[in-house]
């Protein structure tokens, strides 16, 4: 997996939600994700015994759409067949899709969870395709041809299949300066790709583990207590990569853990 093989990768993502049935069931329902532990307060959701997804039950959390905070999750399906039976399935049952977009390194379709938790469902194309200068790669936003990647694709979709990872975070901040300053300066991600309004982040030659955004909210402050949206974004961190085992906050409050890499993926 392109994704998991840099020094630091994206482990899960937990979500602070108000109705934690109707959101829990939307990830197992439309993404594919299954329910490994559940109880009163939170749901963790993931792939085989692999947690990618908790979510926190806080009924009284306020809705912030355009302040710093969460703009997607991204879940990387292991081939371009995945995302054809996904595409396929989710038209068939006339779940909203927001968008769809070719983007040179990869291939994507947008959505929101019953709450406006922006999601992305993409594949990754082969990485020597990808238009690379240093740490740079060519990222763009090209119409989708969905109908070829849907005919290229046979076979029904079920769940998300086993090899399914988080393969970036997009995140709304308040400054690119800011976030850079912390993301790439306090973290050690490479810059990736700079366009208008978006800044994005990875390593070991990913096209970025992490992306963030003014679109919607140049200017927001540190979030309230008591938001809805993102809880804490875990980072897996191999050996010698950076501080495992700590935690910190961005300039907006969200909190970010590094964690060790499991074995596997530290070997």
């Amino acid at each position: 997996m392109a994704s998991n093989d840099a020094p630091m990768t994206v482990n899960r993502v937990a979500l602070t939600v108000r109705d934690l049935d109707r959101v829990g069931d939307f990830y197992q329902t439309a993404i594919g994700l299954a329910a490994l532990r559940r109880d009163g307060e939170s749901l963790v959701l993931g792939i085989g015994s692999t947690p990618l997804l908790e979510l926190r039950h806080d009924p009284a959390a306020i809705s912030a759409p355009r302040g710093a905070g969460l703009f997607h999750t991204a879940f990387l399906l292991p081939e371009r067949a995945d995302l054809g039976r996904w595409m396929r399935a989710a038209i068939g049952r006339g779940l909203r899709i927001d968008g769809a977009s070719n983007h040179l390194v990869s291939e994507a379709a947008y959505l929101r969870d019953p709450e406006g938790n922006g999601i992305e469902i993409y594949a990754d194309r082969p990485r020597a395709e990808w238009q690379t200068d240093g740490t740079r790669v060519k990222m763009t936003s090209l119409p989708l041809d969905v109908q070829g990647l849907m005919q290229a694709a046979p076979g029904d979709w079920r769940d998300a299949p086993e090899g399914t990872v988080i393969g970036h975070v997009h995140l709304q901040v308040g400054d690119l300066a800011a976030a850079e300053a912390f993301y790439a300066g306090t973290l050690g991600f490479d810059v990736t790709e700079r366009s208008p309004g978006a800044t994005f982040y990875a390593t070991g030659g990913y096209h970025h583990h992490l992306a963030t955004n003014t679109w919607r909210s140049a200017g927001a402050g540190a979030r309230a207590e008591g938001t809805a949206g993102l809880a804490e974004l875990v980072l897996s961190v191999a050996p010698g990569a950076g501080p495992a085992g700590a935690a910190f906050a961005d300039p907006w409050g969200n909190r970010v853990t590094l964690e060790p890499a499991p074995l596997a993926r530290a070997a």
